[in-house]
């Protein structure tokens, strides 16, 4: 089924270091941008993470340091890659869980604001898992009867789960063919940050997820500790979450 789309929508991959989204870095990235007249337009690009790519990392995605040595770090191409995405939703297998919040650090590390939170996101892996408990080879064989060829190749990766969405679409009738529909059925769920460390309760606040101050309120927490904050920034939690933070510090002291 043909996608219905208000926006383009880029499917994406990532190759890495590792699943670590604080300590981990990209290796390659794919992305498939859908027009809504169903134009194409797609780019791989391998990338320098300036960290060596550890054994067990090649060993997925077949990347060594040798092959990334000459290519560019993420840095050099983020205001690049950052006009390409700009105004589309994204989509992509698991993306919601890490690429998205993946490349999101990636982005706050290069210095190169884009607010991805103002997107739509479509986790096709998610829709899966609702649906029929796969991992993606076996998702492309369900729904397309095809092969996953290359696996772990970004750009594979990538068409597999363009091809994978739109035949969800086809056999699920009470899948609207609709971005809105689709993110929100595949969706982060209350998160304020990409992580999960800070969430929405049902009047809309944000409170921590986390530790000892599980369930309450940022702002309070904030206001009652005020050594929260700098252990926050001190810690090893995501850029995102970080940046989640500050800016929750920067609206209570606006309203004194």
């Amino acid at each position: 089924m043909k996608l219905n789309l208000r926006n383009p929508l880029v499917f994406f991959d990532l190759e890495t270091t590792g699943i670590d989204i604080v300590s981990d870095r990209i290796v390659e990235i794919s992305y498939l941008k859908i027009m809504p007249n169903g134009d194409e337009e797609s780019k791989t690009r391998r990338v320098n993470p300036g960290i060596p790519i550890p054994a067990e990392a090649t060993a997925v995605h077949s990347i060594t340091d040798e092959d990334v040595k000459d290519c560019p770090t993420f840095q050099q191409i983020a205001k690049s890659l950052a006009s390409q995405i700009e105004g589309c939703d994204l989509a992509g297998y698991n993306s919601n869980r890490f690429d998205i919040p993946l490349l999101a650090e990636e982005f706050l590390r290069a210095g190169v604001e884009i607010d991805l939170m103002k997107r739509k996101f479509v986790d096709v892996q998610t829709i899966f898992h609702k649906k029929e408990q796969r991992t993606l080879s076996a998702a492309l064989k369900f729904y397309c009867d095809k092969n996953l060829e290359n696996a772990h190749s970004a750009e594979a990766d990538t068409r597999a789960t363009y091809d994978i969405l739109q035949a969800q679409l086809d056999r699920y009738p009470d899948l609207e063919n609709d971005i809105n529909f689709l993110s929100e059925y595949s969706a982060f769920g209350n998160n304020v940050d990409f992580a999960g460390r800070i969430v929405f309760n049902d009047k809309m606040q944000e409170i921590i997820n986390f530790g000892k101050y599980k369930g309450r309120l940022v702002e309070e927490v904030l206001a009652e500790d005020p050594g929260y904050y700098g252990w926050i920034l001190d810690g090893k939690f995501p850029l995102y979450t970080k940046k989640c933070f500050t800016n929750i510090k920067l609206r209570s002291a606006f309203k004194k």
